[in-house]
């Protein structure tokens, strides 16, 4: 399929989302949501997929974590790949699970090689039994830890020779990065190899409630910012259009204030394919 942008599926909107016409609409789901024997969750699901096209995020992988990606949770997701045939799946750069227990967080760790080691083979596995090539995203970043070895985007890119992978590039977790870290989002952008990215993630953050704008909080639940709009709108200008996904979990607002964002990335995609048109 060309380029489009899509919005995060949920519950609340599930009849509009199924109704809406709008050109090029696809939706997300984290498919832990999804991972049951049936029910009318599934079956919303199935409705949806009939209309639109669907891609899985998930949250659950552990890919940085000391263990290897749960066997069971591998079983489940590659069970919803085969029913639904997502036409992207993608997963984090974070761990969560540890010693067996689950953290419901994605948590960060240390850029080193030995650690790009062990994520590689997560992927690997990972991907061998999904039977699927993963986009991983790039983290929001809240505190500077020591031990890093390889910047980010060196990091990310280094993965995605090694196992194959693609990135999902999350333009408002670099905004919230560069801001609580001190680098330039801009300079980071402009690095990232534009033939790996399969995707990119809008969304909207906003600032901690402790210490205010010091600390930005990647919340998923506000409108994405102009700020990152900018970063948005120069990034597809360099590496062309991609599927743009516009991400927001709490806070939910009516259905047509998500879509109006959506379609605003639609339009910028769309000028982004007639300029490569008409520069071919």
């Amino acid at each position: 399929m060309h380029p489009t942008a899509g919005l995060g599926l949920k519950p609340q909107h599930y009849s509009e989302a199924l109704a809406c016409p709008a050109p090029g609409l696809w939706f997300e789901v984290h498919p832990e949501n999804y991972m049951v024997q049936g029910g009318p969750r599934l079956g919303w699901l199935a409705a949806i997929r009939e209309r639109h096209p669907l891609s899985l995020h998930g949250v659950g992988m552990s890919l940085a974590g000391a263990e290897p990606p749960d066997a069971v949770h591998l079983k489940a997701l590659r069970a919803l790949i085969d029913r639904f045939e997502p036409f992207v799946v993608s997963e984090h750069l974070a761990w969560s699970r540890h010693a067996g227990a689950y953290h419901p967080d994605l948590l960060p760790f240390p850029r080193t090689r030995a650690l790009l080691d062990r994520i590689c083979d997560h992927v690997d596995a990972a991907q061998d039994v999904l039977g699927r090539r993963l986009l991983i995203e790039n983290p929001s970043l809240y505190l500077t830890l020591t031990g890093h070895e390889m910047d980010e985007v060196e990091f990310l890119a280094a993965l995605a020779r090694r196992t194959g992978c693609g990135l999902l590039l999350d333009v408002n977790n670099v905004h919230v990065s560069a801001h609580n870290l001190g680098f330039d989002p801009v300079a980071y952008l402009d690095a990232v190899p534009a033939g790996l990215i399969g995707e990119v993630h809008l969304a909207g953050c906003a600032p901690d409630p402790q210490w205010g704008e010091a600390l930005l909080i990647d919340s998923h639940a506000a409108p994405v910012s102009e700020d990152v709009w900018a970063l948005y709108a120069r990034l597809i200008a360099r590496v062309g259009a991609k599927p743009t996904l516009i991400e927001r979990d709490a806070d939910l607002p009516p259905f047509d204030h998500l879509l109006a964002e959506r379609d605003r990335a639609h339009g910028l995609l769309s000028a982004a394919r007639e300029r490569s048109v008409i520069h071919v």
